[in-house]
């Protein structure tokens, strides 16, 4: 596909446009997208698009939120390479490995947001899928088993209990065949 605006080199951008329902597309080489500069096209990303740009302007919004609630507050460091958060706000990547650790608390609640869950299961394969579902399935029922015993449920726990039977018989006959 050639490029819409110079009509000589080949289409690389595809720019999709969704406003009050209708969809607009732009097809641009990297020449023609360069010179509108940071994408005035359609949303306001630089070129070329950085996540670490996409995680800093997140983490700048729950920032400014949280720096208008107690803006005397010494930013919090890293113990080990001396990173301050909103030093890797800028950079967008950490300094060491302790730095996880120390912007935990920072962490989590922008991994919420982005991916709905700071836990990260991953993607289960068509193929051969089927045991790692059941293994996930039966750890699951597991802990609701525990916290329905914590919780003195015990007619719960014991259909928990049964269903979790009941799996564990179909996962050894399906190893055995």
């Amino acid at each position: 596909m050639l490029c819409q605006e110079c009509q000589k080199n080949q289409a690389t951008i595809h720019l999709t446009k969704m406003v009050n329902g209708q969809k607009t597309e732009t097809h641009l080489c990297e020449v023609c997208a360069a010179k509108h500069g940071p994408f005035s096209l359609s949303i306001g990303l630089p070129l070329p698009f950085s996540i670490h740009n996409l995680l800093s302007g997140l983490m700048q919004e729950e920032d400014s939120a949280a720096a208008e609630v107690n803006p005397e507050q010494a930013p919090l460091t890293c113990p080990n390479c001396g990173m301050t958060y909103p030093q890797f706000r800028r950079q967008g990547r950490f300094g060491c490995p302790t730095c996880y650790e120390t912007f935990e608390s920072k962490l989590e609640p922008l991994m919420n947001r982005i991916h709905g869950s700071h836990h990260h299961e991953g993607k289960i394969p068509l193929r051969g899928g089927k045991g790692i579902d059941q293994r996930r399935r039966l750890d699951e029922l597991k802990g609701k088993l525990l916290q329905a015993v914590a919780k003195e449920a015990f007619e719960e726990a014991a259909v928990l209990r049964d269903e979790i039977k009941r799996l564990s018989l179909e996962q050894e006959e399906s190893k055995e065949c």
